[in-house]
């Protein structure tokens, strides 16, 4: 573990130990949240038509979609299809890792943007 020295004035207890295994993970998070970032620039970077930005954005403003309610909004702008926004969620969930899937009610499949990563999105297409 290391101790860090908190620059309290006047402050009896400005130092705090923060165990080795905390930091790790720290550290690790940071580094998988690198990784990420370069998956998703790289993603976002192959974007020729702005859809894969628009759909990033959705998820940043609404937080949690099915394919159905993403379709709806993107075909306001764009000529896509319900299995091309499928394709696209699935490769946002799994190859990027961003997204959580999760069933409802009805069996539909609700996506939901992960806390974690909003910053990073925000920072790379905007909100």
């Amino acid at each position: 573990g290391q101790i860090y020295n908190l620059g309290l004035e006047n402050a009896e207890n400005s130092k705090i130990y923060i165990p080795r295994t905390l930091t790790l993970n720290y550290e690790i998070s940071q580094e998988i949240k690198k990784i990420i970032e370069g998956r998703l620039r790289a993603y976002v970077s192959k974007d020729k038509t702005g859809i894969r930005r628009e759909v990033l954005r959705h998820f940043i403003r609404t937080r949690t979609l099915t394919i159905a309610e993403l379709v709806l909004e993107l075909q306001k702008h764009f000529t896509v299809t319900f299995h091309a926004v499928a394709s696209m969620v699935g490769i946002i969930a799994s190859r990027i890792g961003i997204l959580r899937s999760s069933r409802n009610a009805d069996g539909t499949n609700a996506y939901e943007i992960k806390e974690k990563y909003v910053d990073v999105v925000v920072r790379i297409v905007g909100a």
